[in-house]
């Protein structure tokens, strides 16, 4: 959710963390001694990192392609003010979204969706969320190729940079009220 704090781990608990990022099946024997720690606190590390939510569960990374999902786009939407309830429910009913972010900017959101052909992008833009009746505008761009993909970034792969640069044209637009909250409804 965002405005979230960073959460408080150790150089184990990241260490566990980027481990995990490259083997998510690895053995609490293995995970423990790439980490250097015994298996049984590997084991509590691993628990206490779910528990408290920094571990928000296990799965498997499925090549889309592969999996008979060819195409991917950007659909960016622009809601009408006072309908992101509205918006929010019908996201529900969307099982094409594999991601939703809530952006500034010139849209207010962006979701990343799969299809079998760009047919199919054409049909989920226009038969779908342009007919959301909280939905005010759609744009869909199609990703020619996807360059960077990662299952997490830690603080520790953000390099330190200068903090004395201009931003230039760039523009803090804050949310509007009520998109801040995007919890996941189940």
């Amino acid at each position: 959710m965002a405005g979230r704090s960073a959460s408080s781990l150790d150089a184990v608990g990241y260490r566990i963390l980027e481990v995990l990022r490259e083997n998510g099946r690895i053995s609490m024997a293995a995970l423990a001694a790439r980490v250097g720690i015994s298996r049984a606190g590997a084991y509590t590390r691993v628990e206490a990192l779910t528990r408290d939510g920094v571990i928000t569960g296990f799965s498997a990374r499925v090549d889309p392609a592969r999996a008979g999902l060819s195409i991917c786009a950007l659909v960016f939407v622009t809601v009408h003010p006072q309908s992101w309830p509205d918006f929010r429910a019908a996201l529900a009913d969307m099982p094409d979204v594999e991601y939703c972010a809530i952006t500034t900017g010139e849209h207010d959101a962006m979701l990343l969706v799969r299809a079998v052909d760009v047919g199919g992008v054409h049909v989920f833009a226009t038969g779908v969320v342009a007919q959301v009746p909280a939905v005010k505008s759609v744009v869909s761009v199609v990703v020619l190729d996807e360059v960077v993909r990662k299952p997490f970034v830690l603080p520790s792969d953000i390099p330190d940079r200068p903090t004395d640069v201009r931003l230039g044209m760039t523009r803090w637009t804050p949310a509007a009220a009520g998109r801040g909250d995007m919890a996941r409804r189940g």
